[in-house]
């Protein structure tokens, strides 16, 4: 790793609609806040996601996740909450990068993970994941192979997005 400190994107998830973390979420910073401990020196923490249909922005509640639940200063995290969804994350959190040097890891749930790597890389990042959370076992494999197999349309589309947006923009 480089001299400058890792930076830990965590992809948004769902807001409850009484303002409290979605399991999903809250195990998406809980994976994050592990890894960023086991790291050589304190990351940068970059939650996104903006309000979805309940309560505040995802980034603002997996801020106040890092830093009550984790202890994490404030100084260390950077909210991004303009991302509607994962290509409009990461082209926020690549525009927040821009000239910062230090590895980039992605934290979401592993059926997410290929997906964000892959924008976070084409965007420039060169991004590496963090180990996911291990599903609860009381989800419904239906409900698991229903994410899985969303991916598989989502990943070459915002793919392809992410390269017509470099091409468009120049880089």
């Amino acid at each position: 790793m480089s001299g400058a400190p890792a930076a830990i994107v965590i992809f948004g998830a769902a807001v409850r609609p009484d303002g409290t973390p979605s399991g999903t979420l809250r195990h998406r910073v809980e994976a994050a806040a592990r890894f960023g401990e086991a790291l050589p020196a304190p990351p940068l923490y970059l939650p996104t996601g903006a309000r979805g249909r309940h309560g505040e922005a995802e980034s603002t509640v997996m801020a106040r996740l890092l830093r009550e639940g984790f202890g994490i200063p404030a100084a260390r995290i950077r909210e991004e909450p303009t991302g509607t969804d994962t290509l409009s994350s990461v082209r926020a959190v690549a525009a927040m990068r821009r000239g910062h040097a230090g590895p980039v890891f992605a934290a979401t749930s592993a059926y997410h993970l290929p997906r964000c790597v892959l924008l976070l890389r084409l965007a420039g990042l060169g991004a590496r994941a963090v180990p996911p959370p291990t599903a609860p076992a009381a989800t419904a494999w239906r409900k698991r192979w229903w994410w899985r197999l969303r991916e598989v349309p989502a990943l070459p589309y915002d793919a392809i997005l992410m390269l017509w947006h470099r091409v468009l923009h120049g880089g």
